[in-house]
């Protein structure tokens, strides 16, 4: 058996990237979460499809969530939660989407590389990541062996899986008890 020397790489660098990541900010997150009724959330492209699954696994978990842009998604209102994934912070519909929850009164937590980005300067609460992308005028807080914007999107996404075992925990949820809510009609 021959290894995959890129894919040792890779996960040398994600290693890396998990030791620079805020666990408090994590934790903070999971807490906003457990007690929101209400939860949007919002993402572009790749990141996108990140946030796209972890709204499946708050669905698994039992909260009422929605994904922004989808055709069931309802009006979000004050004191609702909107999670927006952007590793530039500067995504035009996502900062569009971030400034009318706002002005609603929604809190927002941001996922994203640019703490200082459009975004990040609306946003109530913020996990940071390191990772670079070229959709960003900002510093990047790391270079990365991968192309565009992988390595924020590969740590968005296992953020995103630490979230859900933080909120098992919190919400006092089980494998089992999420598999109630899996899609049946498959």
């Amino acid at each position: 058996m021959t290894k995959s020397i890129e894919l040792l790489k890779i996960i040398k660098e994600l290693q890396e990237n998990a030791d620079i990541v805020n666990g408090q900010e994590i934790e903070m997150a999971a807490n906003l979460i457990a007690k929101s009724t209400m939860i949007f959330v919002a993402g572009c492209g790749r990141t996108g499809f990140v946030m796209r699954a972890f709204a499946n696994r708050l669905m698994h978990l039992g909260k009422q969530v929605h994904f922004v842009g989808d055709a069931t998604t309802p009006a979000i209102r004050s004191g609702n939660l909107l999670i927006v994934g952007s590793g530039s912070g500067e995504t035009g519909s996502l900062v569009n989407i971030t400034e009318k929850a706002k002005k609603i009164g929604a809190e927002v937590l941001l996922i994203t590389i640019h703490v200082d980005s459009s975004i990040g300067k609306i946003a109530d609460y913020r996990i940071i990541l390191p990772g670079s992308t070229p959709k960003s005028q900002l510093k990047n807080t790391n270079k990365s062996m991968q192309v565009m914007g992988s390595s924020f999107e590969q740590m968005a996404w296992l953020v995103c899986d630490t979230l859900v075992m933080n909120l098992m925990h919190l919400l006092q949820m089980n494998e089992e008890k999420m598999f109630l809510n899996h899609a049946n009609l498959e």
